[in-house]
């Protein structure tokens, strides 16, 4: 860790966000390439420092020109999704293989992913090789669904994510897993509950890589709509016993906060959960109004909407995660908005 990551580190732990930018800044003057990735992911998504995201964009760029590792994985997610800077496939995967070439097991796990493979050494591929065989349109076009309801709708899709991209986002969330939360109008925020005694690991722009995005457009390409209306995506863990009671997952807006983000981020039309594993038993999702009942492939997705065509929230959309009763359960859920919500600060996304 450089001097001042480890600075802005003591500031942060002592509350002092602004003095954690300033020591950050001083030190992006300087040529630091971990102080000026640092700071580049902190405007980028408004963590503990202002909500610049086009100037963290640049930051993150300049970064990855002076060859960091980090810069370059997230500069290839703001790529592929279109984030802040010029939205292309294949920027993103020129500068994953870059990142490969420079060693990073990250860079090389998502290759792997996407690809399907690693370089033909005997052949004299490289890294830049396998991202050239990245077939791009395969990920971002999903398979056909099933209706398991019509009205409203809940759709089950087969292979809906390839069984390595589900081992990968499992990896990835375990070290990031808290105990899930439950919004309390009450208390104005986000407080423990019986209700849900899951764990979970919430992904923004600083956590993504393409393996999420490619997952990400799928989803949108089910829904119909633009990438943007896609929230941050969730990894869901489910020991034995532990659930998610009934619940619906549109806003109300007679809570507190919900009525401006209704606003200006619109409604959780649709939701869409795919299931990254399938050894354990129970963990069905149930949705007791419609009399539907699931349990998923590892793979499998599974679309419902939250509100009627006209916009109107439908209470019949109530559903529940039921626990494991052998095993444990991991999940991606993905929250879709009818308007654009993702170039937005990450703590201010409900």
């Amino acid at each position: 860790m450089s001097h001042a990551l480890e600075l802005a580190a003591r500031h942060d732990a002592a509350g002092r966000h602004d003095e954690a930018v300033n020591a950050l800044a001083k030190a992006t003057g300087s040529g630091d390439v971990a102080a000026t990735t640092e700071l580049g992911k902190r405007l980028l998504t408004g963590d503990r420092a202002p909500y610049l995201p086009r100037d963290g964009a640049g930051l993150l760029a300049d970064a990855a020109r002076a060859g960091g590792v980090e810069a370059t994985l997230r500069l290839a997610c703001l790529s592929a999704l279109g984030a802040h800077v010029a939205q292309s496939w294949p920027a993103a995967l020129t500068l994953l293989a870059g990142a490969a070439a420079l060693g990073s097991d990250e860079a090389r796990g998502q290759l792997r992913v996407l690809a399907g493979r690693e370089p033909d050494r005997a052949r004299g591929e490289d890294w830049r090789d396998v991202a050239r065989v990245v077939d791009v349109a395969r990920w971002l076009t999903p398979p056909r669904g099933t209706a398991l309801n019509e009205a409203p709708l809940v759709r089950h899709y087969a292979d809906f994510v390839a069984a390595a991209a589900c081992a990968w986002l499992i990896e990835r969330a375990q070290h990031r897993l808290r105990r899930a939360l439950i919004y309390s109008g009450t208390a104005s925020g986000d407080i423990k509950h019986e209700m849900r005694t899951n764990s979970a690991a919430v992904c923004h722009l600083g956590h993504m890589d393409l393996v999420n995005v490619v997952v990400q457009y799928r989803v949108a390409a089910v829904c119909g709509v633009p990438v943007d209306n896609l929230e941050g995506p969730t990894v869901l863990h489910y020991a034995v016993g532990e659930q998610i009671t009934d619940h619906t997952d549109f806003l109300n807006p007679r809570m507190a906060n919900y009525a401006e983000e209704l606003a200006t981020r619109g409604e959780r039309c649709f939701t869409l959960l795919t299931y990254l594993n399938d050894d354990y038993e129970g963990g069905e999702t149930d949705f007791p109004v419609l009399g539907v009942r699931h349990k998923a492939r590892r793979g499998d997705g599974l679309l419902f909407a939250n509100a009627l065509p006209s916009g109107e929230r439908d209470p019949r959309s109530r559903h529940a995660g039921w626990p494991p009763t052998r095993g444990e359960k991991w999940v991606l859920s993905q929250f879709v908005r009818t308007r654009a919500v993702f170039n937005t600060p990450a703590e201010n996304v409900a």
